[in-house]
């Protein structure tokens, strides 16, 4: 093993850089809270944070017990009983996780709107001239709700799946010889088992739902985020946008630790847990149709229906305008954006892993990672703090020592948005590598040191090539959350610049959902490349047990 006096001070210090780099933006945040205006406090406290809490508490209360609903219940069905199809939905019920929530918002709008589909096919079969008193209002805090659930109960699903395939079949039987049926064998010992899982997925779900903006402002929720984006944006206040981005670090903190916590003990159930696993129960007739038909059910509405709707709008868009200027320029700024910033973070994860590998010490690696729960806006607000006064610092010696006059070099330009990128999906790069490294035994490490290598040697020639199946799989999810990532790219572009994302939210704020549809289509297409690994990896562990 690598000795302590051997520690590679240079990768250390640097490991250490590039996380206050990453740190910069909550730091940022944080300043700006301990020096706040209680002039801007009370107008908030007063105006904006009532209704606004009580929006998100509601959002947040019911996509966290919708999605644990579907998403648990979409997972026993699929581990515990063996009926026709049951492969089938083992990996398609993961397919919503391929389309986010701003599209579905914008899909559903469109397909529900009194002129759309739904109401013009029944308006057609019922004679109706409005729409009427109970037809379903999508845009309202329930609907919101509803959508939002059944794109993202796939993170329940994964690890409540991986939890119950992980169970124990002598607790099962022992249940089972108690006289307990099926559905209390679930309620009263999968359930309790699985609880750890199910609080990580639910996390989960919860930091991409009060990530969310399109969504929300599409659906008419006011939540905090949206509250920031309409606070710096329509107020040019920057000052009370940051104030309430606290509020959301505060909640954002809170499901950090619930998630943590979870992993903890579900790491321990599953290394506590290795005897003869459950074995699947085995359905067929009209039982079997029935457990087919639920399943179904999550799939079509996250994902079936939306993509159909997309297809059929992009086909119409494609014959009557075909593929146009402005969205193949968004087209070649999202790859190159993405591109650009997979690169950087995965070479940022590489070192700071690499570090953590040599020394013993994690915590870099650990802090690093918390720039996947902070939400996109208030990632932005942070960097516009933060780069601001660099910016402004930097211009200020250029002009009064040497007479140069540069203006921001920093804010309104790609380097800010590929920042953001960076810090924002650089938990992906260091967890994909981390696992990478873990299958990487330090026999390697000693034999490399023997045979005369230097510690960057080793990275070059020894880790690297045996880390390249995690890199390209990390990779491979920052690229495509780079393209999905809506609020910070909404707030950080610069001027004239547009995304797939962006030009997306431009053409559903405008009202011409059909000249969007291309881009949405887009989006979900590339989406479902995480969609393809995860149910790859799935299948293998389906293999192990």
């Amino acid at each position: 093993m690598i000795k302590k006096k051997d520690s590679p001070r240079l990768l250390f210090s640097l490991s250490g850089i590039l996380t206050l780099l990453a740190c910069l933006p909550e730091l940022a945040l944080i300043w700006t809270a301990l020096q706040g205006n209680s002039d801007i406090w009370g107008h908030l406290l007063r105006y904006v944070l009532p209704p606004t809490l009580v929006d998100t508490t509601i959002l947040l209360l019911g996509v966290g017990l919708l999605t644990i609903l579907i998403g648990t219940g979409s997972a026993w069905l699929v581990t515990a009983y063996q009926f026709r199809g049951r492969a089938f939905l083992d990996w398609a019920l993961l397919l919503p996780l391929a389309v986010p929530t701003y599209i579905i918002a914008y899909s559903y709008i469109d397909i529900l709107h009194p002129i759309g589909p739904v109401q013009t096919v029944l308006g057609a079969w019922f004679g109706w001239e409005t729409q009427p008193w109970w037809f379903p209002n999508i845009r309202s805090v329930w609907g919101c709700i509803f959508l939002l659930s059944f794109v993202l109960y796939p993170y329940v699903y994964l690890s409540t799946r991986a939890m119950f395939l992980m169970q124990s079949a002598s607790l099962i039987e022992v249940a089972r010889s108690l006289g307990l049926k099926p559905n209390q064998v679930f309620l009263r010992v999968a359930i309790p088992l699985a609880r750890p899982a199910i609080a990580v997925g639910a996390s989960l779900a919860l930091m991409e739902t009060i990530n969310d903006i399109g969504a929300t402002e599409f659906l008419g929720v006011k939540t905090l985020t949206l509250s920031i984006y309409s606070t710096w944006i329509n107020q040019s206040d920057l000052a009370s946008a940051a104030q309430i981005a606290i509020f959301m670090l505060i909640i954002i903190t809170l499901l950090v630790i619930v998630e943590r916590l979870g992993r903890r003990k579900q790491r321990y159930m599953n290394s506590a847990q290795r005897s003869r696993l459950m074995p699947a129960q085995h359905v067929t007739g009209s039982k079997a149709w029935l457990f087919l038909g639920l399943g179904l059910i999550p799939i079509c509405i996250g994902f079936l229906i939306p993509i159909s709707h997309l297809l059929v709008e992009s086909y119409k868009r494609l014959q009557y305008a075909g593929f146009s200027d402005y969205l193949l320029q968004a087209s070649i700024n999202t790859l190159s954006l993405a591109s650009i910033a997979t690169v950087i973070t995965i070479f940022i994860g590489f070192l700071i892993v690499s570090a953590a590998r040599f020394t013993q010490n994690t915590w870099f690696s650990r802090i690093s990672s918390l720039g996947y729960a902070i939400p996109g806006t208030v990632l932005a607000i942070g960097l516009m703090l933060s780069l601001g006064k660099i910016d402004h610092a930097v211009a200020d010696f250029l002009e009064f020592k040497l007479g140069i006059h540069t203006g921001l070099l920093f804010l309104g330009t790609t380097f800010t948005l590929i920042y953001a990128y960076c810090v924002r999906f650089l938990a992906i790069a260091i967890g994909g590598i981390e696992s990478g490294y873990n299958r990487i035994h330090g026999v390697f490490d000693d034999a490399a040191r023997n045979l005369g290598q230097n510690r960057f040697s080793i990275l070059w020639r020894v880790h690297l090539p045996l880390l390249r199946p995690a890199i390209i799989s990390a990779a491979l999810l920052i690229f495509v959350d780079c393209m999905k990532e809506l609020p910070a790219t909404l707030l950080l572009r610069p001027l004239n610049m547009e995304t797939l994302a962006t030009q997306l939210y431009a053409e559903a704020a405008r009202g011409t959902y059909e000249d969007g549809a291309i881009a949405a289509l887009l989006i979900v297409l590339v989406g479902l490349i995480p969609v393809i690994l995860l149910a790859k990896m799935g299948k293998n562990i389906q293999q192990q047990k």
